[in-house]
């Protein structure tokens, strides 16, 4: 498969730097993306608003996200790292993971922490957490073999969903700023997967989330993505640089499978770009060489 770079448009001005995400001033920032002020509580003194959050329980919300954390580590996490994802004094997270430990909804082994089965038991389809379970373990291979965060998507109802990712502390993952499925515009995973719809698809989804600047690098406008999707031949590599993050270049592998459209994708440091073709080939090969194995599971 031939490599196609997705060169970026003019940028409206260089970035000074590789960085966090920031909306440089001189792009307007989307309005559904702007923080909304929620507007003036009305109270009477004869009748005072009902307090919902005071019917919730602190130590069950944290329990349930120490679950939740646990869950996103295939291959377990010690409670110092659970601690710090989940914004819990470490003392907290210790005497709830025992807690859940005993009760058996965690297990510990060799001071890691995975789910336990009373966990697993809440599941209602174990084949398919099994085909999940398949396709994290793909995923966290190809991750510690190419030295990259490895992501997989789909195109499902007319929306992009990533079902999936794979990174560490070393080769963290671009985090999610900007929501995914509302600025496929912008990033290599929907360019990929607007790349295998048909023209129709293409303009339904644009018309739904137009396309808006997230950066000096973004394509435009609408008319631009469907120009740039045109010149796309159906199954080739998607390269964008700083269109979404800047300070992040990104590549997408295009998946059919039956009508489904998917994607597996990988993300680098700006500063890392030479690497970039090298390691989406890799994974390209890699993909290639466990599709069929992989067929059942992807498509969850």
């Amino acid at each position: 498969m031939a490599t196609v770079d997705t060169a970026p448009v003019e940028p409206h001005a260089p970035p000074t730097q590789p960085g966090p995400p920031t909306w440089p001033s001189s792009v307007a920032i989307p309005a559904q993306l702007r923080p909304v002020a929620a507007p003036p509580r009305q109270r009477t003194a004869t009748a005072p608003e009902p307090q919902p959050a005071a019917t919730l329980i602190g130590s069950v919300q944290r329990a349930m996200r120490l679950l939740e954390s646990v869950a996103a580590h295939e291959h377990g996490a010690p409670a110092k790292q659970l601690a710090r994802e989940t914004g819990l004094a470490l003392p907290t997270a210790y005497h709830l993971l025992r807690t859940l430990v005993h009760e058996g909804y965690l297990r510990r082994d060799k001071g890691l922490f995975f789910l336990g089965e009373a966990a697993e038991r809440l599941s209602t389809s174990g084949a398919q957490e099994k085909r999940r379970s398949t396709l994290v373990d793909a995923l966290a291979a190809w991750r510690d073999a190419i030295g990259v965060p490895v992501y997989y998507a789909m195109y499902r109802d007319g929306e992009i969903e990533v079902m999936c990712v794979s990174d560490s502390p070393g080769n963290p993952a671009v985090e999610e700023w900007a929501d995914f499925r509302e600025t496929g515009h912008a990033h290599a995973i929907g360019q990929c997967l607007l790349a295998q719809l048909d023209e129709g698809a293409r303009r339904d989804h644009l018309d739904r989330y137009p396309a808006q600047s997230l950066t000096p690098y973004t394509v435009r406008d609408g008319h631009a993505l469907l120009r740039r999707l045109e010149r796309m031949r159906r199954m080739e590599l998607v390269v964008e640089r700083q269109e979404y993050a800047l300070g992040t270049v990104c590549a997408a592998i295009p998946i059919t499978l039956g009508s489904t459209a998917a994607t597996m994708a990988i993300s680098l440091p700006s500063h890392q770009a030479d690497r970039l073709a090298a390691a989406a080939r890799e994974l390209q090969t890699e993909v290639g060489r466990l599709l069929g194995s992989l067929a059942l599971s992807i498509s969850i």
